[in-house]
């Protein structure tokens, strides 16, 4: 499966959750319920003008806020329904691997915050994650000063800066999560020099 049809997969995954759970569910994004999840999603796609308001923020602000008001009033369904019916043809820019990374993570969002397990594969899923891993691991570790080797199965998917390193192991959705700022809720594994793990513990993560 490609990595544009496991996007599609998590998208519809998450949709189909975010209707069981409801408006008021917890997620993992600090301060959001499911409602505020399913906002963003379609502000993201569908409200180009309030971007800078989530990748620059700032002065920025305020046009994000409005947007987000305006999408929770359209309702859950109706949110729903827009994220469905998938992203509109200016998205086929983005490379598919970012929109996998989006679903996957926001799923697990929801998934983790509402007493739901790790997921074991498939292996389609946990290799399309270790290439994203290998591709990103760049920005994703960008503000890490140790040294970081990132493992998954005892090969190393990225290393990042020098010695001393920090060993952060185990699955790559695991990874993933972990490399996106939601440390509590992965199941991951550190190791390795302890002043260098400190540094990872310490670091900002995510986009």
């Amino acid at each position: 499966m490609s990595m544009a049809a496991l996007a599609r997969s998590e998208r519809m995954l998450l949709c189909d959750l975010m209707l069981e759970l409801g408006p008021d569910a917890p997620t993992l994004c600090e301060g959001w319920s499911v409602i505020d999840l399913a906002a963003h999603l379609v502000v993201r796609e569908h409200d180009l003008w309030a971007a800078p308001g989530i990748v620059v923020g700032g002065p920025f602000r305020p046009m994000l806020e409005q947007a987000m008001r305006r999408r929770r009033g359209q309702g859950l369904e109706r949110l729903v329904e827009i994220v469905r019916g998938g992203a509109p043809r200016i998205y086929r820019l983005v490379p598919s691997g970012a929109q996998l990374a989006e679903f996957f993570v926001h799923h697990e969002d929801v998934r983790r915050a509402n007493g739901s397990e790790p997921r074991h594969g498939p292996a389609e899923l946990d290799e399309a994650l270790a290439r994203l891993i290998r591709a990103t691991g760049a920005r994703l570790l960008s503000r890490v000063e140790s040294g970081v080797d990132v493992v998954w199965n005892g090969g190393v998917l990225y290393r990042h800066g020098a010695e001393p390193r920090a060993v952060l192991s185990g699955p790559p959705g695991e990874l993933i999560l972990y490399l996106m700022g939601r440390r509590s809720a992965a199941r991951v594994q550190l190791s390795g020099d302890s002043a260098a793990v400190e540094a990872l513990e310490k670091a900002k993560l995510g986009i």
